[in-house]
């Protein structure tokens, strides 16, 4: 009797990789093994994203070549979830009608029913989109591969409304889960040989259940044994509060490390992307991250060429680079998204503009980097050992609480360990170290 294998595709953010977890475990309760081998798959679905036109190009082009196997094997099942599924559900099912699936984030329950009628019925196709005002998957535990870190989604959607973004239309409005379902989901990822886990969220840190908030969950989770790390993404800075930062400087198993999105330096843009703070509240919002959190590492998110955009403008966002020295950052042109508010924007800037304004933005950060970088040399640091050096296969690789990844010598160390190390040097993103323990 042949097995039924399935075979998902992840494009896009942390959370579209817990939700194919979640997709994965409901293939598995029907019946369905995960093959890494497409070809071979009776089942294909590509989680999808939508947050920049170049994602979306991507899935396009995949779904091109996927075509032939649908038309070798007419009883492939493939489908398209996420937020591009959200976002062009008609135009995929105009322009590929071989697509079988369309499902939306809040839609994966229907899987099972799904896969159950299609056996009935091989012809037919599922389409469902529709967003909920509480669907959270509580009590729906992923399938997660071994690893070192669990990505654990808290909460769902986001009803910020940022001018240049999509997920508020394509993933809905917040709503959080309860602090008992993600402890237990915790409790068990430990249980099943994790030593770190991520809470995920549009917008970590707006958190909010009838037994409390953010800080609350994070105080609870740090409570779990044998969790050696907790990290969080991504908060926005409106949402960073005074007790957040209060219970991350009282629990050591709480990384030292926040992404913490700019988008903009410029208070005039960040108002007209509705960011709801300024450039003057984001500087005082970072010293007191410090004032909390002395060695806290601080990692962003920027856009360059966001419509209006000026140059004075593109400066003021330099300068707040400049001024808070992020660890690292993640830098994007401006991605215009069909039914965003920016998108309508008269004064798009031109593609010339952008591409240079981001240039000049990565070779400030990269230098940044790398100074932050050589003032770790000599000192001491522990990292978790999560995977082979990929330059040496008698180098591990580990991650800094910071976030920051180092290469070292195997010597006797096992995955999971957490290793103290000797920062010797430092070569653009990497550090390099000598263990000091054995």
């Amino acid at each position: 009797m042949n097995e039924n294998k399935y075979y998902i595709e992840t494009y896009g953010c942390q959370m579209n990789v817990s939700d194919s977890e979640l997709v994965a475990n409901l293939l598995e309760k029907n019946g369905y093994s995960k093959t890494d081998n497409m070809q071979s798959a009776d089942v294909i679905f590509l989680n999808t994203c939508a947050i920049r036109e170049k994602a979306e190009e991507t899935v396009n082009n995949r779904l091109d070549s996927l075509h032939f196997l649908k038309r070798r094997n007419p009883n492939l099942l493939l489908g398209v979830l996420g937020c591009m599924a959200k976002n062009l559900k008609d135009a995929i099912l105009e322009s590929r009608p071989f697509v079988d699936v369309i499902l939306g984030p809040d839609s994966y329950r229907k899987i099972p029913e799904i896969i159950n009628d299609r056996k009935q019925e091989s012809s037919k196709h599922f389409v469902d989109t529709k967003l909920s005002k509480f669907e959270i998957y509580d009590e729906m535990f992923p399938s997660r591969k071994e690893g070192i870190n669990a990505w654990i989604s808290i909460m769902r959607g986001c009803d910020k409304f940022c001018t240049f973004c999509i997920v508020p239309f394509t993933r809905g409005r917040e709503r959080s889960r309860s602090i008992k379902s993600v402890v237990k989901e915790t409790t068990q990822a430990v249980s099943d040989g994790f030593v770190e886990i991520t809470l995920l969220g549009q917008n970590v840190n707006s958190y909010k259940t009838p037994e409390g908030g953010f800080a609350d969950l994070l105080g609870e989770i740090s409570k779990i044994e044998n969790l050696k790390r907790i990290r969080y993404t991504s908060p926005h800075p409106r949402d960073m509060t005074d007790d957040v930062l209060d219970v991350m400087s009282k629990n050591d198993n709480i990384c030292n490390y926040i992404h913490l999105p700019l988008q903009s330096g410029s208070s005039r843009i960040l108002k007209r992307m509705n960011r709801t703070y300024n450039k003057e509240e984001f500087l005082l919002l970072c010293e007191k991250i410090k004032t909390y959190l002395p060695n806290c590492a601080l990692s962003t998110d920027i856009i360059v060429g966001f419509p209006g955009e000026t140059d004075n403008e593109f400066r003021e966002t330099l300068d707040v680079v400049n001024k808070v020295k992020f660890n690292s950052a993640y830098m994007f042109k401006y991605s215009s998204r069909p039914g965003t508010k920016a998108a309508q924007y008269s004064d798009q800037i031109g593609e010339d503009i952008k591409q240079s304004r981001l240039e000049e933005l990565i070779k400030t950060q990269k230098e940044i980097t790398n100074k932050i970088n050589i003032k770790c040399i000599g000192k001491e640091m522990q990292v978790i050992v999560e995977k082979e050096s990929k330059k040496s296969c008698s180098q591990w690789a580990g991650r800094t609480e910071g976030n920051t990844w180092v290469i070292f010598d195997k010597m006797n160390f096992n995955i999971k360990d957490t290793v103290t190390l000797r920062i010797h040097d430092a070569q653009g993103i990497t550090l390099f170290g000598t263990p000091i323990t054995s």
